[in-house]
């Protein structure tokens, strides 16, 4: 390589590994998180359960050795692992509570506790948590290590709310629904951290998705409709599918054709 060329390679920019927080990306986000819990329940039915534990790490490894390997934000590799963190999130809270009998308050608390220290690690090796910044793979372990604990603790919290507390799904919709508009409306009016808002945000998407979800596929005597979790596990599999395919859809064609023929999706 010519001095000339080490220069412009060195220069050019890094491509983001994850998303920018859009309209498009909130909503595949919450499909995400209803997905992950449907699916997990649905396949702890069909399959033993150590069974359907194990091949939903197994897939989720998978998942994320690919997104890894990508080296820049490309749709359908990193909303397929955001969807294995999802099932394999929910099965680890699933875990700990059925399991190992532990109750849904401590297991909450200890899985914010793990993502507090993620934060803090992550804050303290790369001096910040922006998803803007996630340029590097050591940024993007950080970060995946911070959603599989958003989703493991979220999928607790829903189940303290639903379960322990004795609300019911449709309550903890409500009440989720109201608190996710906390940071929206803390960072559209009163100028709050757009970094805190974010991951205020990203957390309570899981129980409030968690909560639809369940409240969709319980049977009702659980206080669900009685839709079926494999029905609704199928339905929001190919409603996140349609979504991913959206943002092919509206990318500009240039961005389609950034390297060497991959799309980096950076406007989904």
């Amino acid at each position: 390589m010519t001095r000339l060329a080490t220069a412009r390679h060195s220069s050019s920019p890094r491509l983001p590994r994850v998303p920018d927080p859009t309209p498009v990306f909130w909503i595949t986000k919450a499909v995400s998180t209803a997905m992950g819990e449907a699916v997990s329940d649905y396949s702890i039915h069909v399959l033993p359960p150590v069974v359907a534990v194990l091949c939903g790490f197994a897939l989720f490894v998978i998942a994320l050795i690919v997104q890894l390997t990508r080296g820049r934000y490309t749709p359908w590799s990193y909303w397929l692992t955001v969807g294995m963190v999802g099932v394999f999130g929910t099965m680890a809270a699933d875990v700990m509570h059925v399991a190992l009998g532990v109750p849904y308050a401590i297991s909450t608390t200890f899985y914010a506790v793990v993502l507090a220290a993620v934060f803090l690690l992550w804050r303290r090796l790369e001096h910040t948590l922006s998803v803007h910044d996630i340029v590097t793979p050591r940024r993007e372990l950080l970060y995946w290590a911070a959603v599989v604990a958003t989703f493991a603790m979220g999928t607790a919290l829903g189940d303290l709310t639903a379960i322990g507390l004795g609300m019911g799904y449709l309550a903890s919709i409500v009440v989720f629904a109201v608190v996710i508009l906390i940071p929206a409306l803390g960072f559209r009016f009163a100028r709050w951290n757009g970094v805190f808002c974010f991951w205020f945000a990203y957390v309570v998407t899981r129980p409030l998705g968690a909560s639809i979800a369940d409240f969709l596929g319980k049977p009702r005597v659980d206080g669900g409709l009685g839709a079926g979790e494999g029905v609704v596990a199928l339905a929001l599999v190919l409603l996140m599918a349609a979504l991913v395919g959206f943002m092919y859809l509206r990318a500009p064609r240039r961005q389609r054709a950034l390297a060497g023929g991959t799309f980096t999706g950076v406007e989904s």
